[in-house]
């Protein structure tokens, strides 16, 4: 009993210096929720592909960046990340935005072929790269959530790198009439800011040359 009082009580805390309406308040039993990353992403199609077939990796991430707990940070210890106890993500940011990355690249025809990790096809060219920041920041003005990951792009024979770039950004939340932001909203900004850091991506891969492939 006393435990579970404790666990509320931590709750509240997080949810009051945040304005982040979590579930299990008056007396309900506090149950995890699961929310799946959909990155917001709208390309035009490439006129001509690059000829070959590009194989993209898993993104890295150490530490909670790679877990599935929704990760925050507030301004009152700017340098401790935690992570919410109820909140959590179905799959990985990390395979989220590289599954995000696939499905970008196939729509955009940026190249003939995109494949996975696994496939046994042999590729002509590798995509990987490292998720350093996927965190809420409730309590900065204003609230919102911050992004970081680098990608790199190397050619299959001889691992010449073609181009290597980082992409970080912050997109506010929208609060509700209380003044409060809910997960579905949390959730949203990571959409609306993954999804534009990956087209942005995108459009600097489809910027590159074409002598640079061959």
């Amino acid at each position: 009993m006393v435990r579970a009082l404790k666990r509320l009580l931590a709750v509240l805390a997080v949810t009051a210096a945040g304005g982040l309406l979590l579930a299990g308040c008056g007396g309900e039993r506090l149950r995890d929720l699961y929310y799946d990353l959909q990155p917001q992403v709208s390309l035009s199609p490439a006129p001509r592909p690059v000829p070959g077939i590009l194989r993209v990796s898993p993104l890295a991430a150490r530490g909670f960046a790679g877990g599935t707990r929704i990760v925050y940070r507030t301004q009152q210890q700017p340098l401790r990340v935690q992570r919410y106890d109820e909140l959590l993500w179905e799959s990985p940011p990390a395979s989220a935005i590289a599954d995000a990355l696939v499905a970008a690249l196939r729509a955009g025809r940026v190249f003939q072929h995109v494949i996975v990790a696994g496939d046994p096809a042999r590729a002509d060219f590798l995509l990987s790269g490292e998720l350093t920041r996927f965190e809420h920041r409730p309590t900065d003005q204003p609230p919102g959530v911050s992004v970081e990951f680098s990608l790199a792009l190397i050619q299959a024979r001889g691992r010449g790198l073609l181009a290597s770039n980082s992409y970080a950004g912050f997109e506010p939340t929208t609060n509700g009439a209380d003044g409060r932001t809910t997960p579905e909203a949390m959730v949203a900004a990571f959409d609306r800011l993954t999804g534009r850091l990956i087209e942005q991506a995108i459009r600097d891969v489809q910027a590159l040359p074409p002598e640079r492939f061959r």
